[in-house]
């Protein structure tokens, strides 16, 4: 099989990406029992491990005009007249390329996330967080191997877009274990459930469907993870460190509200980018799309206790502040069962048996 990276439209990609590191690995010589509420989601962690070859069925194909077979009126450009001049054929294209990026950066998203859980089993202080950490990094391992196998029936696959690599930068570069946290459990995590929901509630295609439910049903526990951690670890910091984290919070919601422009499309479709990045920041669609990424960040900022006047002001401004009361464990029981419900349908009996062992442990 090919290299992923064939399948990128642009040439001068590097293979690799390498960002120097300096924090401490911190051994726990404790070995206590632990915080009840961190060490259950570690037991539920491993109780809830699946296998991405044998619960997903890759028999099942894309559409050909319409991969993940969502509605036209959720693209960007729907309506534009950028839009408009399109043949059927480019529409085509346009929605193949466009599905593409969005699944490609969920992707590269996923490493990222893998290399952040690893360098937070290092770093962590305490062991019960070290437990949990090292089992989303087995389920980050499993949602790359699973992105990039739907990734390859696209045809098409997209790098990792300029907002997201610098705010992983960010991550990974801070020596201080809980910036970690913030960036990648709390901000990215928490937007990327928010998008694969999207695409899980309206895709037609079930192989789309499959794959992003799944997945959401591990990123749930890690963005609880998160909370949990810093929720003990923020109320003894003085107010100048939190006042600190608080502005990385804000700037990196900012950073990441435009992580969906998908300018790398435009530029591909020979589209003039510019143009269709105007457009698609005045659509009423986009908008909508925008505030709902936050509502699983809000109240995970809200619960660790990083709720300045900044903090708020900034949410108030970006019409995302109404999501501060989300119950966050309703979502993740609502995205538990829409998963344990997709291993019931037609396409799915045959792997019932090794669905019902998992959920059976999972109660």
């Amino acid at each position: 099989m090919a290299s992923l990276r064939d399948l990128y439209p642009m040439q001068d990609i590097d293979k690799n990406w390498s960002i120097p590191e300096q924090f401490d690995a911190t051994f726990d010589f404790e070995y206590d029992e632990g915080r009840s509420t961190l060490m259950h989601l570690y037991q539920k962690g491993k109780d809830m491990q699946w296998d991405a070859v044998n619960r997903i069925d890759w028999t099942l194909e894309l559409d050909p005009e319409n991969p993940m077979q969502l509605p036209d009126e959720g693209i960007a450009l729907h309506g534009s007249p950028m839009w408009d001049k399109m043949t059927k054929k480019e529409r085509i294209e346009f929605r193949r390329h466009a599905q593409a990026w969005n699944i490609s950066q969920f992707m590269q998203g996923e490493q990222a996330a893998l290399i952040c859980a690893a360098k937070i089993v290092e770093s962590v202080p305490d062991l019960d967080a070290k437990f949990y950490a090292a089992t989303q990094v087995m389920d980050e391992a499993r949602h790359v191997e699973a992105y990039k196998n739907l990734m390859t029936k696209f045809g098409v696959a997209y790098p990792m877009t300029e907002p997201l690599r610098q705010l992983v930068d960010q991550a990974l570069r801070d020596s201080r274990w809980d910036f970690t946290y913030l960036a990648m459990q709390v901000v990215i995590e928490g937007l990327a459930l928010a998008a694969f929901g999207t695409i899980r509630d309206l895709a037609q295609n079930p192989l789309a469907k499959m794959v992003n439910a799944y997945v959401m049903e591990d990123e749930a526990r890690h963005v609880a993870f998160g909370r949990l951690s810093l929720r003990d670890y923020y109320p003894h910091l003085t107010q100048a460190e939190r006042d600190e984290r608080e502005e990385f919070l804000v700037e990196a919601c900012y950073h990441m509200r435009d992580r969906f422009q998908a300018r790398e499309v435009y530029e591909v479709m020979g589209l003039p980018v510019e143009e269709c990045v105007a457009w698609a920041e005045q659509s009423e669609m986009n908008k909508l799309f925008k505030t709902l990424l936050f509502q699983r960040i809000v109240p995970v900022v809200k619960d660790i206790g990083l709720w300045g006047p900044k903090i708020q002001k900034a949410y108030a401004d970006m019409g995302v502040l109404h999501y501060a009361d989300q119950d966050l464990d309703a979502l993740a029981r609502q995205d538990e069962e829409i998963a344990r419900e997709l291993d019931t349908v037609k396409h799915q009996d045959v792997r019932t048996a090794y669905v019902h062992a998992v959920g059976g442990m999972a109660e």
